[in-house]
């Protein structure tokens, strides 16, 4: 054939592949999705933790914190921490 009919303006898109090199890709793919899935978790974590730090902070010249039904504040807490870790 004339390679004028034939040229490299003639794609159809695609490109051939190593099965190997498919596996990696897939791989990477799922590796970059448990990536993002971590870093939710952490900034929903790290989110949830600011509160709590923001509000021991307050008034440091005070000897004591008045911290009533601590016991069940503290529990819902855990609770809501272990929900977002086990996700």
């Amino acid at each position: 054939m004339p390679s004028s009919i034939l040229d490299d303006s003639f794609d159809f898109g695609f490109t051939a592949v190593h099965e190997e090199d498919l596996e990696t890709v897939q791989t990477l793919t799922a590796q970059a999705e448990d990536s993002k899935t971590t870093q939710q978790k952490l900034d929903k974590i790290y989110k949830a933790i600011l509160p709590l730090l923001k509000n021991l902070k307050e008034n440091p010249e005070k000897d004591y914190i008045y911290w009533p039904n601590r016991l069940d504040k503290v529990n819902s807490f855990e609770k809501m921490i272990k929900g977002i870790y086990d996700k």
